[in-house]
């Protein structure tokens, strides 16, 4: 077994080092066995780090049982991820409290990096559940993977849109993977399984604790693209991910409910903050912006944009055309073997679309 997994894991266990803690000791100490090796003067000078966790710090090597751990995830097939790993998402890198260590049941694919979050009450009405099984199907339709919490209410009507489409979706948990929380969304929980993942920072048997869900929302937005809230009232945990995803840099939207709804006082007041209103699909893929890392499709298709996931046969010829480069329009015509007032035409809703740019010189370029 890899010394540093059982590192990683090992701190990864102890009581009172969340996210936040084990960045800091990581930037002092480098990896997660230097940390464990470490003095408990050594551990005390790091920010967040008292007496109490400084000593079950150096006791963890004797203490946390790594080994039950590891026996369990290999009798139920749980993965076990490490920001080390190459298929660790690419989103949640980026955060700056990523998790060491992620358990998954199911799989992740390179196409999941283009996922999409939906949030909201755990108390929907109709019209919340309706919008939010419309949208996932969409969206799932579109090409994008689908994240949500699988809480009552709006998050399960995500996955379940999803899943009705055929698409994917991935449920981050304040659970262990394998202590789902609602228990009657364990049949829901193995859907999702088949058509994507389970995942946790926490052990796979972790029961459910208030403290672990907010910590958990910054999972489902630090994974994802962008945050779709629908449905919720002032008081909502989903709006606790629309503050994290803000500042995690990424796009928030909300849709519009009845004025008179107490349930969608919280996305009226994230619209006038400069949530971007949606209806549709299209509204969140033309918002969402270009991607850091060109992702692959399930069909093989490379995508640069979200937006392209939404391009006709024509539109894909003329963007393909233009390539990586920045060739005059000639050039695409060629390309494209379409005709030149098609080729025209279609740059102009392209350019509509912030996915080219004219430059001097009758080229053009990708955005």
């Amino acid at each position: 077994m890899d010394s540093q997994l059982i590192a990683t894991l090992r701190l990864a266990l102890v009581s009172g080092v969340g996210p936040r803690t084990r960045q800091a000791l990581l930037s002092r100490f480098g990896d997660s066995a230097t940390v464990l090796a470490a003095s408990l003067s050594e551990l005390r000078e790091v920010d967040g780090v008292g007496a109490k966790l400084a000593e079950s710090i150096r006791r963890a090597s004797e203490e946390v049982d790594v080994e039950s751990q590891l026996a369990i995830c290999r009798e139920q097939n749980v993965r076990i991820v490490t920001d080390a790993d190459d298929d660790y998402p690419r989103l949640l890198r980026e955060i700056h409290d990523p998790p060491a260590v992620l358990f998954v049941r199911g799989g992740l694919q390179p196409s999941d990096a283009m996922s999409i979050a939906i949030v909201g009450t755990r108390h929907a009405t109709h019209y919340g559940l309706r919008q939010a099984e419309r949208l996932a199907s969409g969206l799932s339709r579109a090409g994008l993977t689908i994240v949500s919490g699988l809480a009552r209410g709006v998050d399960a009507a995500a996955h379940r849109g999803a899943l009705e489409a055929g698409g994917r979706t991935l449920a981050l948990l304040g659970s262990g993977v394998l202590n789902v929380y609602p228990p009657e969304h364990d049949e829901l929980a193995r859907a999702v399984i088949s058509n994507g993942a389970l995942l946790s920072e926490t052990p796979p048997m972790h029961p459910p604790k208030s403290g672990s869900f907010p910590q958990r929302n910054r999972l489902i937005t630090g994974i994802s693209l962008g945050v779709i809230v629908i449905e919720a009232s002032m008081r909502s945990g989903a709006l606790i991910s629309a503050r994290l995803a803000m500042e995690q840099g990424r796009e928030v939207f909300a849709l519009p409910g009845r004025v008179d709804s107490r349930a969608s006082t919280g996305c009226h007041r994230l619209i006038r903050d400069g949530a971007r209103l949606i209806e549709s699909v299209d509204d969140v893929l033309e918002e969402l912006g270009p991607l850091v890392e060109a992702a692959p499709t399930d069909t093989g298709q490379v995508v640069h944009h979200p937006a392209e996931l939404k391009l006709n046969e024509q539109e894909q010829a003329v963007l393909s055309a233009i390539g990586s480069e920045t060739p005059i329009i000639d050039e695409v015509i060629v390309l494209s073997r379409l005709p030149t007032q098609r080729v025209l035409a279609t740059l102009s809703v392209l350019e509509m679309r912030r996915l080219v740019r004219r430059l001097p010189g009758n080229r053009v370029t990708r955005i």
